[in-house]
């Protein structure tokens, strides 16, 4: 059985609500001063973070982002123009199209990536206070 929300429970989850907003915005803004996309951005980070045996295809990147694959195939074309990503045949199924990252992309990624580390250690703290709110 839970128990019923409270003002200071509706405080805390509009106050996280407020505070992922601030993280999503700050992101966004990195990326623009940082010359791409926030979508390009995001397409980067999947690139990089993906945890398979081999780099990432284009449907693995449309999963990661939860995009349509027709539109991840549309972001891929417009980062690798931008010099962010590369395309290259899958050596193990010629069907498949995988992505890595070139040294631009890998140079805007490492700098985004600290700014962000920074930003969600600042932003755990904030989510802590909230989450302690919503235990009591």
């Amino acid at each position: 059985m839970t128990r019923p929300l409270t003002d200071r429970d509706y405080q805390a989850l509009a106050g996280f609500r407020h505070a992922l907003r601030l993280f999503l915005r700050f992101s966004e803004q990195a990326a623009r001063t940082a010359g791409i996309t926030p979508a390009q951005h995001q397409l980067l980070l999947a690139v990089r973070g993906h945890a398979g045996a081999t780099a990432p295809s284009s449907s693995d990147l449309a999963e990661a982002l939860q995009l349509r694959l027709h539109s991840v195939v549309e972001l891929i074309g417009r980062a690798e123009a931008n010099d962010l990503v590369i395309r290259h045949a899958d050596p193990d199924d010629h069907r498949r199209t995988l992505v890595a990252l070139t040294p631009i992309g890998e140079v805007h990624l490492a700098h985004l990536s600290l700014q962000h580390r920074d930003e969600l250690l600042r932003f755990r703290r904030e989510m802590s206070a909230l989450l302690d709110v919503l235990d009591d």
